[in-house]
């Protein structure tokens, strides 16, 4: 006979390792165990013990009330013969008094009261470890059943496993013989109190959205994506190494960054900083305003497909918005960093929330060789997107003495390797999301690990855009655009139809730190779009000449001291290095088939909303 596998830290029994069995817990039979969890769904139903069935009620009493009577009514009822002889005397039956009535019956209603019909409750339970719920039977003899029958209730329990008695979806069954625990809910004011409930409507409480279904089979799979990050790395000799997300050193559009600082805490300072924020702030929320009224306006051209030439004319109008108001930022930014002394500061300098490791990690790799690290990046996004957050979790990955083709080899494999350990570890998972999100996202994940990615340069990608004459595109295809989500989902659905890198971009749209070719207008940077899911992994190799990279920072007008740390890897014993970096949300989003990004992280953080 089986045994059951108790959890080590507590005496109770992980659902999973019931149901998770080969045989669905059914060897398990006979086994008393302890089990907790949350209540998904419940029934009561009368109980089948007829001998724990009620007396039957006892009848009324009767009691019998008689009127008065008279002598010859007492002699007439008790000699027939009296009256024949009445009858032949001449005296009717008419004249005689009749017979007496019967007794009137008075009915006295019994005041035992009527013990209730025994029942048990049958409450679906899950502690998260898996899909499958476990079905508690609870006799109402042991606890109030109205406790433990709502949505959400916790509860720990110790009981016998026993196989189902009738047929159905559950092979086992844990028949419950004491309550150890009950967590009860308000039902009126729990915001999961019902059964189907949408992803959507469930964001204001991330705090508790895990407690469904859908919201713990996306958490297990970020679990085995981080789980499976750490065995393909340390399986190839990568270095796992810890990267700072307080740094000194800033992107060009320092807009997009947080700010770390703490001279809030000086009163005299904030003086001083009203009279900046009050006077230029005035003109931002103005186009900040604006920006949001084209945003709707855009929205509604798109959804009433409108004439494309107005609706280009909107998009239109709306970068110019966005770009003015990326001046007034900066405008913006640099006097109100006038105004503030950063010797006075934490750091005694400007510092900023990491947008990407990599730059750190590069200095790592230039002493390990392979390296990898996996943790949360920041970026002050204040536009409305599906797909973007304030702050992700990123997969960042660098590797010394590799060329472009070294690290897109490497980066293919890791993508493939993921998906693949989704298959095999998230199953039961991914079944489930086929029905609840997207039907097609268990055939996707198969596609893209048998699939041989399509490597196309960032020319042959604008070359095969040109020749869809039949289609038109919101933005123009010409050398130098970015390629937008549009033209992606053009290049991996209608003709590639698979995941796709596309590489050697020109240098204008990627980092100064991205290694220059030898045309001079090209990169050595490359990105895996993948049908759904869009560009999942983007990576380059990295300059290493002293030379060419500074002059790169003095074209793009970045203080070459920020990075003075970074050159002296170009100083002291350069080599090739490469790197890429995988945002684990958009995995998510690709692998399942989510709409918003929001609903692939536990807690997530956007412009103008924070919860929890």
């Amino acid at each position: 006979m089986a045994s059951v596998e108790r959890f080590k830290y507590s005496n109770r029994v992980v659902i999973k390792s019931i149901l998770g069995r080969p045989d669905g817990g059914r060897g398990l039979a006979g086994e008393r165990v302890v089990v907790g969890g949350w209540v998904k769904l419940f029934k009561e139903k009368p109980k089948k013990d007829a001998s724990q069935a009620p007396p039957p009620a006892s009848a009324p009493a009767v009691v019998s009330v008689a009127h008065d009577l008279t002598c010859s009514e007492v002699l007439m009822s008790r000699m027939p013969l009296l009256r024949n002889l009445a009858r032949i005397f001449g005296k009717g039956v008419s004249s005689m008094p009749p017979p007496p009535p019967p007794p009137k019956q008075l009915e006295i209603a019994d005041k035992t009261p009527v013990e209730p019909v025994p029942t048990v409750a049958f409450l679906l339970v899950n502690d998260g470890s898996c899909v499958a719920n476990l079905q508690v039977v609870v006799d109402s003899n042991m606890v109030l059943l109205v406790q433990v029958m709502a949505i959400g209730v916790s509860i720990l329990v110790e009981g016998v496993l026993e196989q189902q008695s009738e047929p159905g979806k559950h092979i086992v069954e844990l028949k419950a013989e004491k309550i150890l625990h009950v967590g009860v809910v308000d039902s009126k004011n729990y915001p999961l109190a019902k059964a189907k409930i949408s992803l959507e409507s469930i964001r204001p409480s991330p705090h508790l959205r895990v407690r469904t279904t859908t919201v713990a089979s996306i958490t297990r799979m970020r679990s085995d994506v981080s789980h499976a990050t750490h065995r393909f790395f340390q399986n190839m000799g990568f270095i796992y190494v810890h990267m700072p997300i307080i740094t000194t050193t800033g992107f060009k559009d320092h807009s997009r960054m947080f700010q770390v600082t703490t001279l809030f805490k000086r009163t005299d300072d904030k003086g001083e900083l009203s009279t900046v924020s009050d006077r230029e702030n005035i003109s931002l929320e103005v186009v900040k305003g604006a920006i949001r009224e084209k945003s709707k306006r855009v929205d509604e051209l798109k959804r009433s497909d409108s004439n494309k030439e107005v609706l280009l004319a909107a998009l239109g109008d709306l970068q110019k918005a966005n770009e003015l108001a990326l001046q007034l930022e900066e405008q913006w930014r640099s006097a109100y960093a006038a105004k503030m002394d950063f010797t006075k500061d934490f750091f005694s300098c400007e510092a900023y929330l990491s947008v990407s490791t990599r730059l750190h990690l590069e200095s790592y790799a230039c002493g390990l060789s392979s390296v990898y690290t996996v943790g949360p990046v920041f970026q002050a996004n204040d536009s409305p997107s599906k797909k973007q957050l304030a702050e992700m979790w990123m997969v960042e990955v660098e590797l010394a003495f590799a060329e472009l083709e070294d690290i897109m080899n490497c980066a293919e494999e890791f993508l493939k390797f993921l998906c693949q350990s989704i298959l095999d570890d998230c199953l039961d998972d991914l079944k489930f999301l086929s029905k609840k999100v997207d039907k097609s996202c268990i055939t996707r994940l198969q596609s893209l690990v048998t699939s041989a990615f399509a490597r196309i340069s960032y020319t042959e990608a604008l070359e095969h855009l040109e020749k869809a004459t039949d289609k038109t595109f919101k933005t123009k295809v010409e050398w130098g655009i970015n390629l937008s989500d549009e033209h992606e989902r053009f290049l991996v659905d209608e003709i590639y139809k698979q995941p796709i890198i596309v590489y050697d971009y020109p240098k204008e749209l990627k980092p100064f730190y991205v290694h220059v070719k030898d045309d001079g207008k090209t990169v050595s940077a490359f990105d895996i779009i993948a049908p759904k899911g869009g560009v999942l992994v983007r990576g380059s190799r990295k300059e290493e000449r002293l030379d060419i990279i500074s002059s790169r920072i003095q074209e793009l007008g970045i203080p070459k001291e920020q990075y003075d740390w970074y050159l002296d890897l170009r100083r002291h014993g350069t080599v090739k290095h490469s790197g890429f970096s995988l945002a684990i949300e958009g995995l998510i989003m690709f692998a399942v088939g989510l709409e918003d990004i929001k609903d692939a992280i536990p807690f997530p953080r956007t412009c103008g909303y924070i919860n929890a």
